[in-house]
């Protein structure tokens, strides 16, 4: 357990260089309107200078009939044309950084679907009918690059990790957060309990703080270090939430809700376990190579820097985060 404690000090230092959930996608939506009107709209995340913000278009038989862009980042236009089969075409003025495209379609009867782009691709052709095989596919994808992008997630799970200590343990901790996680998440995205994001937001943050404080303190007789699959399950529940909130962007299909809902959980599932494995197997082969790092966790060394370093960056996040909440509309 003493290399998990490697993990969580450094996907903490990872996060001191890097906000949580940064890596946003280029968000293209095609809404299907009245009398054979398309509606498109693109979204460039912040990262993207605006000098090189991409021209996102439909091709082939549809008809541009306006455009409109404030923000370059941030451009809409409206075709004349059948959705089904229309082709996008994402054109970048210099290059693209490295920035996948998450494309939703909204049709007039209310189904929706969603489709995830490397940044290699430049074209995609809205299909004529989507299975329940290419939902699933879909929204595995979609959950597992939102996990591998929730910096804040990660480090969560991480600090559960460092005070579980015990194999079984960690697998009980790890289930209660996976089960109340899920739980919540179901809740949300099907419309069965409504949250407010940012203030989920916020107690993500907050619960960050508390396990950084808890370790950097290293009391273990607090409930924390002897029963982490309470504050597991307890902070599960907004975790959820906030995944919930990030499946809302996307949407869920009007025909396969359940399945997009399952894959997509999964994806997170996915995505976290692949995450922890790696940085666990690359640590602990660095540990039996290099024996000072052995001694260094014998002292307890990296659990207090971990601790000190989590409760910085996560109280940059709450504070920032809480901030959000009372600044006027």
């Amino acid at each position: 357990m003493r290399v998990l404690v490697a993990v969580f000090a450094c996907l903490a230092a990872f996060a001191g260089s890097a906000r949580a959930h940064d890596s946003r996608p280029l968000f293209i939506e095609i809404v299907e309107r009245e009398g054979g009107v398309v509606a498109l709209r693109s979204f460039a995340p912040g990262v993207v200078d605006p000098e090189n913000a991409p021209l996102v278009r439909l091709s082939g038989s549809c008809l541009e009939l306006s455009r409109a862009a404030a923000d370059p980042r941030r451009r809409e236009a409206r075709y004349r044309c059948a959705i089904d089969g229309a082709e996008i075409e994402i054109l970048w003025p210099t290059f693209n950084p490295s920035i996948s495209a998450l494309i939703r379609v909204a049709y007039a009867d209310g189904e929706t679907r969603t489709e995830i782009l490397d940044p290699a691709q430049t074209n995609w052709r809205v299909p004529a009918a989507e299975d329940f095989a290419g939902v699933a596919g879909s929204y595995f994808r979609i959950g597992g690059e939102h996990i591998i992008g929730g910096v804040d997630h990660l480090l969560f799970l991480a600090g559960l990790l460092v005070v579980a200590r015990t194999p079984r343990r960690t697998l009980l901790t790890v289930t209660g957060f996976t089960i109340a996680h899920s739980v919540t998440l179901a809740l949300v995205a099907l419309g069965l309990l409504r949250v407010s994001v940012p203030a989920v937001e916020a107690v993500i943050a907050l619960s960050i703080v508390f396990l950084a404080t808890e370790i950097a303190r290293g009391d273990k007789t607090t409930l924390a270090w002897r029963r982490p699959v309470l504050v597991a399950s307890a902070f599960g529940l907004a975790h959820g939430a906030g995944f919930a909130a990030a499946l809302g962007e996307v949407g869920l299909p009007k025909t396969e809700t359940l399945g997009a809902l399952l894959f997509f959980n999964l994806g997170v599932e996915a995505g976290q376990v692949a995450i922890i494995a790696a940085v666990f197997a690359m640590l602990f082969a660095v540990r039996r190579a290099v024996p000072i790092i052995a001694a260094l966790l014998r002292l307890g060394l990296f659990r207090r820097a971990g601790g000190y370093a989590l409760g910085v960056v996560s109280g940059y996040w709450f504070i920032e985060r809480a901030a959000a909440l009372i600044e006027p509309a």
